[in-house]
């Protein structure tokens, strides 16, 4: 399962695309309800800035395409904030279901597929998963090229917004990807040249693209307590790094506030009476930065690169620290 995020000039009537398809909703619902020991009956998910099937905005030659990467058993969903900031600049953003080890994936007419991962995965079980996502996004790469030409590549044939055939400019391709996602996209890059930069938000590259680089731009974005001076595979991922590269660290993050349960979880310690050992494990996971201020500077960093390396428009916020984000330490 994918979702294709695309700038759309007109959402007349066109629906409000819901966060999560309902099925999953429910689901998820349970999920996080038990795992912050309390009821979560009356909690309403959020909907998204976006339109179903509204018509693709022109741009002569097509739009920029940016793939993007889950985190390990992690759903597509879950990095929306910045997904949909990047389709509203002006990209085509592919986000990519790995189904099976994606906790949920929601097929149309609500089937779901969940996990078949172990609870407590191997380095095995990673290596497998990112051959798996390789393949994954290998194949949604060669879709996009018939789609682009006309084909409807739709598994149902289901009716495609108008204007999506040509608007996809396939020679201008990015991806980027949280936790094993970023590793994805790394070792995805180093099989294919199709790819033309790509970005590692606080994962460690596993794989052999560590230890052989890339020679296309390449950003890694890390918490507050992660880098090349704790993390080995990125110091000698960076160290193998060949063209363009730069390391950030957002202060005061965790792991999770490149995800959307940054925002969420912090909605929800204010909404909801949540045991001190819950508050405790949350804070760790998504740290103690604001999630208001932590998506508007992933935003702004995410979207200068992607600028700077598909569309070669530099906006100098890559080139030394800015005072309109001082969360955001350049790392030398």
């Amino acid at each position: 399962m994918i979702s294709i995020w695309y700038p759309t000039s007109s959402h007349h009537g066109c629906r409000r695309a819901p966060w999560l398809p309902p099925a999953a909703t429910e689901l998820f619902r349970q999920q996080v309800g038990q795992e912050l020991q309390t009821p979560m009956d009356n909690v309403d998910f959020p909907l998204t800035h976006a339109y179903e099937g509204a018509p693709v905005k022109e741009r002569r030659h097509g739009h920029p395409v940016v793939l993007f990467s889950p985190g390990y058993g992690a759903m597509r969903e879950l990095c929306t904030a910045l997904v949909q900031d990047l389709a509203s600049q002006g990209f085509v953003v592919v986000t990519l279901d790995h189904t099976y080890e994606a906790s949920i994936v929601e097929f149309p007419g609500g089937r779901l597929e969940l996990t078949r991962q172990p609870s407590k995965a191997t380095d095995e079980d990673f290596a497998t998963a990112l051959r798996v996502r390789q393949d994954d996004t290998g194949f949604v790469l060669d879709e996009l090229a018939l789609l682009n030409a006309g084909r409807n590549v739709d598994a149902e044939r289901r009716q495609l917004p108008h204007g999506l055939r040509g608007s996809l400019d396939l020679s201008r391709i990015g991806m980027f990807g949280h936790s094993l996602g970023g590793a994805t996209a790394a070792e995805t890059m180093a099989r294919d040249r199709r790819i033309l930069a790509g970005v590692d938000l606080d994962g460690s590259i596993d794989g052999t693209v560590a230890a052989t680089g890339l020679d296309r731009p390449f950003l890694l974005m890390s918490n507050a307590d992660h880098g090349r001076h704790n993390d080995p595979s990125w110091a000698e991922f960076w160290s193998q790094l060949r063209g363009w590269r730069l390391e950030l660290r957002l202060r005061r993050s965790g792991h999770q506030t490149y995800t959307d349960l940054s925002p969420l979880v912090q909605q929800l310690e204010r909404a909801l009476p949540l045991p001190p050992e819950v508050v405790a494990a949350l804070t760790h996971d998504i740290g103690t930065i604001n999630a208001d201020q932590a998506v508007t500077a992933q935003r702004a960093y995410l979207n200068a690169f992607f600028d700077l390396h598909l569309l070669d428009r530099d906006c100098r916020l890559l080139s030394k620290p800015s005072p309109r984000y001082p969360d955001i330490e350049f790392v030398p």
